[in-house]
C-alpha cells in the first residue's frame, strides 16, 4: 500500500468518526440530563417533605434558632439548607449535575461544600403557595455576558441573564429551573428571563454555589 493509498484510508477513517462519534455520545449526554432533572425534583420534594414537618415553611424562612436556614441562606450559604435537609434528601449525590465539570459528588454529608453543589436556593419561596416562585435550578448563569459569582445574587427583572454553555447544550445552551410547586422546567435562556419577570417580584434572590 502507497502512502496515498494510506492517506486515503486514513481521510476515510477520520470522516467515519467524525459522523459516528456524536452519535455515541448523544445518549450520555440524553440521560445526564434527565438524571439533572430527576435531582431537582428530589429537590423539591424534599422540600415539600420538609415543609410538612415544619409548619408548612421551607427551610429558607424558619430561623436556624428553630432548625431552619433562614439567616444562613440570607448571607449566600447555600449548603446550610441542603443540611437542614439532609434527611429528607437521603444522599448528597443528588445536588451534584452530572453535567457540572466544575464540581464532583460528595457520598456523605459531612463535610458537604459548594463543590458539591450544582443547584442554587431560591431566597425568596418560604412554602409552596405561589408556584411561580423559583425555588431551586442549575447555578451556571451569567449576567451581560460575565460569569455569576458564588454567594447571594439578587437578579433584577431586566438583568440580561443566560445560561452558559459551559454545563447543558443542545444545540444552545440552556438550564432546569425548580419552582415551588415541586415542578421542573427544563429552559432557554429566554425562558430563563420570562421566569424571573413572572415571579411578581421586583427582585429575585438566588443563594449560588
Amino acid at each position: 500500500m502507497n502512502l496515498f493509498e494510506v492517506g486515503v484510508v486514513i481521510a476515510i477513517v477520520m470522516l467515519l468518526a467524525a459522523v459516528f462519534l456524536p452519535a455515541l455520545f448523544a445518549p450520555k449526554r440524553h440521560a445526564s440530563r434527565i438524571n439533572c432533572v430527576n435531582n431537582l425534583k428530589q429537590i423539591g420534594l424534599a422540600y415539600r417533605i420538609w415543609e410538612g414537618d415544619n409548619g408548612d415553611i421551607y427551610p429558607m424562612g424558619v430561623s436556624v434558632t428553630l432548625g431552619g436556614s433562614m439567616e444562613m441562606a440570607a448571607t449566600g450559604n447555600v449548603v446550610q439548607t441542603f443540611l437542614v435537609m439532609s434527611n429528607e434528601l437521603s444522599t448528597p449525590k443528588i445536588l451534584y449535575c452530572p453535567m457540572d465539570a466544575a464540581r464532583f459528588p460528595a457520598n456523605v454529608f459531612t463535610g458537604l461544600a459548594n463543590s458539591n453543589v450544582s443547584y442554587f436556593v431560591g431566597l425568596d419561596v418560604t412554602n409552596a403557595a405561589n408556584p411561580q416562585l423559583i425555588l431551586s435550578g442549575d447555578s451556571n448563569f451569567e449576567i451581560a455576558g460575565g460569569p455569576r459569582k458564588p454567594g447571594l445574587r439578587s437578579f433584577w427583572t431586566n438583568d440580561l441573564v443566560a445560561w452558559t454553555s459551559n454545563r447543558h447544550v443542545d444545540p444552545k445552551p440552556f438550564g432546569n429551573l425548580g419552582f415551588a410547586d415541586g415542578s421542573v422546567q427544563q429552559t432557554t435562556s429566554a425562558d430563563l428571563r420570562h421566569y424571573l419577570q413572572s415571579t411578581g417580584l421586583a427582585t429575585n434572590r438566588f443563594s449560588i454555589p
